[in-house]
């Protein structure tokens, strides 16, 4: 390849529109261009690494003993209803109608059409165990598309799926699975941790995923040191243990003008000062906060019925969204807003306590597990500029239950009772055992070994394509350019002719040539004319190529330059050594 033909034109200055440093690069370098918001153009130099991940994604799926289909992109509705899916996607989802006005959608995941695929041709468990995979477009509609390649609407996904008759079967599928999950990600070239996950609306079992370490990631993990870690969703903070009661009844308190935790300490302290001599913080409050859970639509409740929720933390605690999400799915989480507080009139708004919730009160109440029994609470009492102090759990107040939807803080107890500590990554592979959930929707049943019919045990395993050579970039970079690890660079060599002789020119392709030949892959910088060999390094620097051979004055004394692009390291060795050494280096590493 040629850069003098290649189709390539490199940028000096950051996209206004990227966020990451790798994001800035690929754009930069002339691998992707954005073509609307979360869809983006892959250019040939973008097109050679993604289908370098895509061959080791397949290599690895193949060695497994999983076998490639290809479904459609543009699916019928019908299959998704069976799902209740076509509803639950919500707006993530795109809709559309062919000319006969018969409703189709893009799809943004395949179980539906995996599960149908089986069903058509298998009929005994003889035929199973299967897994099937394919590498295939996807679409949703992302509220906030971001960083790239990272988070579009379009994007590429390897995703697969196990059949088994039994659970039996099933565990060791997803071990498979997972042990080739291992082996993609260890041929990538990033950083990476296996974490546990909370399956949300996918349902199932056992859920793992692949995030890579990064700073930039929208996902936040915890880990303790000692083996665990998990995504916030999946994390299991214990339960604690009861308390003794240590302080008299519950007193009603005027504390006007503290519809907030911070005003409610600063009164407290000031109005209401503590008899042991410590001043009240925010860990003494009991926040109730109240958000309104929509359900999946049905035919009695077309719109999705709607449900309000208590969730009681500690005042110096908040509801993290995406714990609180995972918990509830599928159903969908809104903000309590005016109109709800006029249909609910009982509620003090800013002063609402557990004597206002609870489900014989219409508002379902559920408590952080923090909050030990026994233990004494200032919370609101149902009535503006008005707050009770001394209020016990277990003694004063119950809740309908607990729920694990309190932000996690760097070092908080893990469920092995270990400290925790917070990093933050991008999801990459994310692997379920989905059990029976979409076999028993769509009826996927075999014949068993006593000629029984029984419902097949499914797995669910996807990795995102286009969003790893996103990752990729992010992890291998640095101020001059990218740094492709060489088990998805673009080429294996980069070569510059760096000069103005026909000297220099001709012995520039027949180097490249020659390690051609020798099964390199191979691009050769031989623009001449206005492009200065400074224009050429840089470009070079910024394309990425592991291992860059310049071609150019010391030619006249017989020898070359090899530059290790990682290392930066830098050597001259005899022309007539150049393509040996190269392919020295290049099998070596």
């Amino acid at each position: 390849m040629r850069m003098s033909s290649l189709f390539l034109r490199t940028l000096r200055e950051d996209p206004a529109d990227a966020e990451l440093p790798g994001h800035k690069l690929l754009v930069r370098a002339g691998y992707v261009r954005r073509a609307a918001p979360g869809v983006y153009s892959w250019l040939p130099l973008g097109l050679r690494v993604l289908r370098k991940v895509e061959g080791i994604v397949r290599e690895e799926m193949d060695a497994m003993g999983g076998q490639e289909l290809s479904f459609p992109a543009l699916l019928p509705k019908e299959p998704y209803e069976a799902t209740n899916r076509w509803t639950e996607y919500g707006p993530n989802l795109f809709r559309l109608q062919d000319r006969k006005g018969a409703d189709m959608l893009l799809g943004p995941t395949h179980e539906e059409m995996f599960t149908l695929a089986v069903k058509d041709l298998y009929t005994s468990y003889k035929d199973l165990p299967v897994s099937l995979y394919q590498i295939q477009t996807k679409y949703r509609d992302e509220a906030r598309p971001r960083a790239g390649v990272l988070r579009g609407r379009e994007f590429v996904m390897k995703d697969s799926y196990s059949f088994d008759v039994d659970e039996a079967g099933l565990s060791k599928s997803y071990d498979a699975h997972r042990d080739a999950y291992v082996k993609i990600f260890d041929r990538l070239g990033f950083e990476y941790v296996v974490v546990h996950a909370d399956s949300g609306a996918m349902g199932g079992s056992a859920s793992e995923e692949f995030l890579a370490v990064n700073e930039g990631g929208e996902d936040t993990f915890v880990r303790d040191g000692e083996g665990y870690a998990a995504n916030v969703e999946a994390v299991t903070v214990p339960q604690a243990e009861p308390v003794e009661v240590t302080v008299g009844p519950a007193h009603v308190e005027d504390t006007p003008d503290t519809p907030t935790i911070d005003t409610l300490v600063a009164a407290l302290n000031r109005d209401h000062p503590r008899t042991d001599g410590r001043a009240w913080t925010a860990a003494d409050t009991l926040k109730n906060v109240i958000v309104m859970l929509v359900h999946p639509a049905d035919e009695e409740h077309p719109e999705g019925r709607r449900e309000p929720l208590a969730i009681g933390v500690p005042g110096d605690r908040e509801v993290d969204p995406k714990r609180l999400e995972a918990k509830v799915a599928p159903a969908a989480v809104e903000a309590f807003e005016e109109r709800d507080f006029a249909a609910h009139p009982h509620l003090a708004k800013g002063y609402i306590g557990p004597g206002a919730l609870g489900e014989e009160r219409g508002i379902r109440y559920l408590l952080d597990p923090s909050i030990a029994v026994g233990s004494a609470w200032v919370t609101g009492a149902d009535e503006h500029g008005k707050h009770v102090i001394d209020l016990v759990h277990g003694r004063d107040f119950t809740a309908d239950g607990t729920i694990q939807a309190a932000a996690i803080r760097e070092g908080d107890l893990g469920p092995n009772g270990r400290p925790l500590t917070l990093a933050r990554g991008i999801e990459m592979g994310h692997i379920f055992q989905l059990g029976q959930k979409y076999a028993e929707a769509l009826g996927l049943k075999v014949l068993d070994e006593n000629g029984k019919l029984v419902t097949v045990h499914m797995g669910s395993y996807g990795i995102g394509v286009t969003r790893a050579v996103g990752v990729i970039a992010e992890d291998n970079h640095d101020e001059r350019g990218l740094v492709w690890p060489r088990s998805v660079a673009p080429f294996d060599v980069h070569v510059v002719a760096a000069g103005k002789s026909d000297e220099i020119f001709v012995k520039a392709a027949e180097l490249s040539e020659e390690l051609e030949r020798h099964g390199l892959q191979v691009v050769y910088d031989d623009r001449a004319g206005r492009v200065s060999p400074g224009v050429k390094f840089k470009d070079a620097e910024l394309i990425g190529v592991p291992t860059i051979l310049v071609v150019g004055k010391g030619l006249a004394d017989g020898v070359v330059e090899i530059k290790d692009r990682r290392t930066g390291d830098r050597r001259e060795g005899p022309v007539d050594e150049a393509v040996s050494a190269l392919l020295a280096e290049v099998r070596s590493s």
